[in-house]
């Protein structure tokens, strides 16, 4: 077996300013200099040969740079705005909120029983929000009409950030594929544990999400009585990974109540949490200047992983494969038995390579019930801006998204 070869070590500074007075003034700083960095940007991008991608539009250009910008902005001073968590249920107009009773712990076998005993966690009640399509009557709780699928999600944000929440900015990948799947009716997202550690409160690492990922599949499985062969799975960016190894998990640890879906969806899947894929002339260098996110500064990007592996360690993220199913570093692993497989990538995303890797290992296995689309031109999980910046890739990849769930069904 391969060794990693990167250390890699955490000194908690991230979110160092996070204090206010401090944080608001650095915002505020960094607010000015972005009114001088924008026209500069603009002008930078005029020349298409000046641009990451010479196909890219001028105006994808200019956005690209500002919320890596904004990202940046947020390792320094903490996330730049409060988002929804798992301690309360969020009432709004245009989606349904329910709360979720915890998974049953005859539901925790095997490996994820000895993980979350290592860990001191246990399933959690949790919120859960669903979604319906625009104009749809489909009232909450109602039995599925023939023909529908269900789309269980699973959000991104490095296991750290962000929310199942529909005003999330991942909401926008719950509104893409109810606007252009035709199966899918509606979406149903839980409001899964984050992850943290210095300089904030050490809670909830791995796999505190992958136990609530359960427990939201219980409640549609066993609750709602919504058969498996009519759920999709999906998951993006670090809900990816929570997808492979919530799917991993019934795969290898039958639960009678709790048979695998018959679909899984990951777009732009975080895969490896190691640094098997972190070498020069890797996607994580050559498109970083094509990309929102960095996956190269030594300390700040570690935060996730630091918070996520928790007591299991850096050292877990290279060889787990719960945690890095993409990790060169494993010499053996299987996908035998995963359902219908649909992978999304972009081209010009760091993650790039790492979710090759993926499909590769999951295709030694699974054959054609694995499918791969890379979208050329596209930046990390560019299904959540819908907006109408990220086109045609985020409407080539929803069409053909929908084609596989009808070929599928």
């Amino acid at each position: 077996m391969e060794q990693p070869t990167a250390t890699r070590k955490y000194n908690n500074d991230y979110a160092a300013w996070r204090h206010q007075p401090v944080k608001g003034i650095y915002i505020l700083y960094q607010l000015l200099i972005l009114c001088v960095r924008i026209p500069y940007w603009a002008v930078l991008a005029v020349p298409r040969a000046w641009r990451p991608r010479k196909s890219w539009s001028w105006m994808r250009t200019v956005q690209v740079n500002i919320i890596r910008c904004l990202t940046s902005i947020s390792q320094i001073v903490g996330p730049l705005m409060i988002s929804p968590s798992y301690l309360a249920l969020v009432p709004g107009i245009g989606y349904h909120g329910v709360w979720v009773e915890p998974l049953p712990a005859e539901s925790v076998v095997g490996q994820l029983q000895v993980f979350a005993a290592a860990a001191r966690l246990s399933p959690v009640k949790l919120p859960g929000y669903w979604v319906h399509k625009v104009g749809s009557t489909i009232e909450l709780g109602a039995p599925l009409m023939p023909g529908e699928k269900v789309a269980y999600l699973l959000h991104g944000g490095g296991y750290v950030r962000l929310s199942a929440h529909p005003s999330d900015p991942t909401a926008g990948i719950a509104r893409g594929l109810l606007e252009r799947v035709d199966s899918v009716h509606r979406t149903f997202t839980i409001e899964y544990r984050l992850s943290s550690t210095k300089p904030y409160k050490e809670e909830n690492p791995f796999p505190a999400a992958l136990l609530d990922a359960l427990t939201g599949y219980n409640y549609l499985i066993n609750t709602l009585h919504i058969p498996p062969s009519d759920i999709i799975v999906e998951g993006d960016s670090a809900g990816g990974n929570l997808a492979l190894a919530f799917t991993r998990y019934l795969v290898e640890h039958p639960v009678p109540t709790l048979p695998p879906p018959a679909l899984l969806l990951l777009l732009s899947p975080w895969a490896d949490l190691g640094t098997s894929h972190a070498y020069l002339g890797s996607s994580y260098y050559t498109c970083s200047n094509s990309d929102y996110i960095n996956m190269t500064a030594p300390s700040l990007s570690l935060y996730p992983i630091v918070a996520f592996s928790g007591p299991f360690g850096l050292g877990a993220t290279e060889i787990n494969r719960y945690i890095s199913p993409a990790s060169t570093f494993i010499s053996s692993i299987s996908f035998a038995n995963f359902p219908l497989t649909f992978i999304s990538a972009g081209g010009a995303e760091v993650l790039r390579d790492s979710i090759r890797t993926l499909y590769q290992k999951m295709a030694k296995d699974m054959g054609d019930k694995v499918r791969y689309l890379e979208a050329e031109d596209g930046v990390h999980d560019f299904l959540v801006f819908d907006g109408g910046w990220h086109e045609p890739e985020r409407t080539d990849t929803l069409t053909a998204i929908a084609q596989w769930v009808a070929e599928s069904s």
